[in-house]
């Protein structure tokens, strides 16, 4: 119920959108008032209902195309009217297709009156309700223009299905948008079974890509829970891609724009694999033990889940919940890739069970259960590199700890003018002759670090991946006066962290020469020292030096850096693959590759900043880049995440966790290890879960 918000003319009108079959307005007009005017779009033929009622004095209502678009009332452009005289209740009924139009009520005489206005719009139900009576869009060919369809769904039309035809194989994309409330989708083939699906919580968009041979295909779109809600459904067609990234031989998934999931023949176990993106993980239950396995999000601060989709269970189906971040919870189980970790698990009254890990929310008949950790921090939902990396998902299990250390050698951390360090940071010690190189109008090093340790769940800015560990920064970068040598630097990390006797964890986001005393530090430290270093920006079949040492010792990690869904000028990339500047025609920079490159990670994302004019001595900015770019930024990444692995698992040696970050990478490229993406994208949550499983095992061999 509202009043007194209708606009006085067309342009001015008030609108309004169907997200629900019915509005109800109350206001008035007046001979000083004598128009009220409403706006609305339909998306989808419907059949319209208009009541104008509770009148005390005459008033009549018109019911306005807009044919031009223009919000300009022509000659023609009233389409139906209701004009009865004295007090009388207004009334149109009739049937309207997809367009704009305007409501209009007229005050006829002196008098002022109050109102009520009714309005109702049903799109008419052009699919449908089962697989047999399913609308027939017909053949689809590739490249062809995106084919449109409104309608809605709810508690009486709960399902809507379409069907169509491929003739040769081709990449379907299909979306939902314009959601009012939850709805989800699925990809069914010519017999009805689930290919793939789209289930993502409230009214988020939901999206399904796969590539799909000649044949028949049919959509289902469901409401959740009853929900009533408008849907807007788009279609395409496109040839094969054939740069796609091939995925490994066991992910038997559809991939699709993130969202998976996969027919199996019923067995004793049934393992399916998810992408880089959002995975929906429809569950049939066909086989004795299903396993999910969620492989990162990067759509996750856009609404994207990775989903157990159980909307065809109610919750007390489940006879237990063991959730492996409780006090010795979970199953530990090796999923193929003999890396046993621990798993999730849920457990039906018919004794069949669920495995999963990297999973963002289970969403059955009757019930959400959203299991990853948002931070309050205001831009969390920008930081997409956490989110492929699985972040969201480890911090369930740990958010740093403060029996780990983290060292920072690159440049000191910037103060403004009043001495003071980024409000979003939090360090214990900021070792620095001067705080950025002589040449760099910003600060390198506090980009680093608040990828790493930004303050988190503190109401500011961005969330560091680790919320708990001391970090100690040294300024080795500029060739000031003052500066520390890497060897140097190095000595006084360790030598902190002997006085601790706590493990520490090294990033080096700079390449160059070192020292035989720096490579000396690096042989003689090789349990209780990580060094996580940058390949290099070369472009170049080569490791930059230090990181190049990773070819001869355990204890050090050459980073690579990843695209997300685009570059830093918004062309379109696929998740994961190697930063190459110079394919685009743009002469930049590309991530180093060859022997030695041992993971990737992601790069051109959202960190705290330091900007300077290039004359001053002082940064007179504190804020937040959008683009901290480069192996650098993959460095961090990194780091932040092998901290969390050994919060995890104290007793692992940094061997072991260079193990673990390998062994449980996102694998892209030749199958294994290659020489462009080393083992793969890091992944937070299931090396934090094989480090745990290896705490609750009498061996930590790896």
């Amino acid at each position: 119920m509202s009043s007194n918000l209708a606009g006085n003319s067309l342009d001015q009108a008030r609108s309004f959108t169907f997200t629900n079959n019915s509005y109800t307005f109350s206001d008035q007009v007046s001979l000083k008032d004598p128009i009220d005017s409403y706006k609305f779009t339909l998306e989808g033929r419907s059949s319209f209902q208009l009541d104008l009622t509770d009148l005390s004095a005459n008033a009549d209502v018109q019911l306005i195309q807009d044919a031009n678009g223009n919000g300009v009332l022509d000659q023609g452009e009233v389409i139906a009217a209701s004009n009865r005289t004295g007090k009388k209740a207004e009334s149109i009924t009739t049937t309207l297709e997809a367009g704009t139009y305007y409501i209009q009520v007229n005050s006829t005489g002196k008098g002022k009156t109050q109102y009520e206005l009714s309005v109702a719009a049903i799109p008419i139900d052009n699919a449908g309700n089962t697989l047999d009576a399913a609308w027939d869009i017909g053949e689809i060919s590739a490249n062809s223009p995106t084919i449109s369809y409104s309608d809605c769904v709810g508690k009486s039309d709960s399902y809507d299905y379409y069907k169509f035809n491929i003739s040769s194989t081709g990449d379907v994309s299909l979306s939902l948008k314009d959601l009012g409330a939850d709805a989800d989708m699925r990809l069914l083939n010519w017999q009805g079974e689930n290919l793939a699906g789209s289930a993502n919580i409230d009214n988020n968009d939901e999206f399904i890509t796969s590539s799909l041979t000649a044949g028949t295909y049919y959509i289902e779109i469901y409401s959740y829970n009853n929900n009533q809600t408008f849907y807007n459904l788009h279609l395409s067609l496109t040839s094969p891609d054939s740069t796609a990234l091939i995925q490994t031989s066991d992910q038997l998934n559809s991939v699709n724009n993130g969202n998976t999931t996969a027919t199996r023949p019923t067995t004793a176990n049934s393992n399916q694999q998810g992408t880089l993106r959002a995975d929906t993980f429809i569950y049939t239950p066909n086989s004795t033990q299903t396993v999910f396995s969620g492989k990162g999000n990067i759509d996750f601060g856009s609404g994207g889940r990775d989903i157990l989709d159980l909307s065809a269970f109610v919750s007390t189906q489940v006879r237990s919940f063991n959730y492996a971040n409780s006090p010795n919870g979970g199953v530990i189980y090796d999923p193929g890739d003999s890396v046993a970790r621990v798993f999730d698990a849920i457990a039906f009254s018919d004794g069949k069970q669920i495995l999963f890990e990297g999973i963002d929310t289970i969403k059955f008949a009757d019930t959400v259960i959203n299991l990853s950790v948002t931070p309050n921090d205001p831009l969390f939902n920008k930081q997409w590199n956490l989110h492929m990396m699985d972040v969201q998902k480890a911090w369930r299990f740990t958010t740093g700890s403060n029996q780990v250390l983290i060292g920072i050698e690159d440049t000191g951390l910037a103060p403004d003018v009043n001495g003071y360090l980024h409000p979003d940071l939090r360090f214990t010690n900021n070792i620095s002759s001067n705080y950025f190189d002589e040449y760099s109008s910003s600060s390198h090093g506090t980009l680093v670090q608040g990828t790493i340790a930004a303050a988190s769940n503190n109401n500011i800015g961005i969330a560091g991946i680790n919320w708990n560990s001391s970090v100690m920064q040294i300024d080795v970068i500029g060739s000031n006066p003052g500066d520390y040598s890497l060897a140097d630097a190095t000595q006084t990390l360790i030598n902190w962290a002997d006085s601790q006797n706590k493990p520490l964890v090294i990033n080096l986001s700079l390449a160059g020469g070192y020292s035989p005393a720096f490579e000396q530090l690096v042989a003689n430290n090789q349990n209780d020292v990580l060094f996580v270093i940058a390949a290099g920006n070369g472009n170049q079949n080569t490791i930059s030096s230090p990181a190049d040492l990773a070819k001869k010792y355990q204890n050090v990690i050459a980073v690579g850096a990843s695209w997300g869904t685009q570059d830093y000028y918004g062309n379109a990339k696929t998740p994961g693959t190697r930063v190459d500047y110079p394919s685009q025609g743009i002469q930049w920079y590309g991530s180093n590759y060859g022997e030695g490159l041992t993971l990737m990670a992601p790069t051109e994302f959202t960190s705290t900043s330091a900007s300077r004019n290039i004359s001053e001595l002082f940064y007179n900015k504190l804020d937040y880049s959008t683009n901290f770019n480069g192996t650098s930024a993959a460095t961090a990444n990194v780091t932040g995440v092998a901290s969390l692995v050994w919060s995890a698992n104290r007793n692992l040696t940094a061997t072991q966790i260079r193990s673990i970050l390998s062994t449980t990478a996102y694998d892209l490229g030749t199958p294994g290890y290659d020489t462009v993406y080393g083992y793969g994208v890091v992944n937070a949550d299931a090396a934090v879960r094989r480090a745990i499983a290896l705490s609750r095992v009498e061996t930590t061999t790896v």
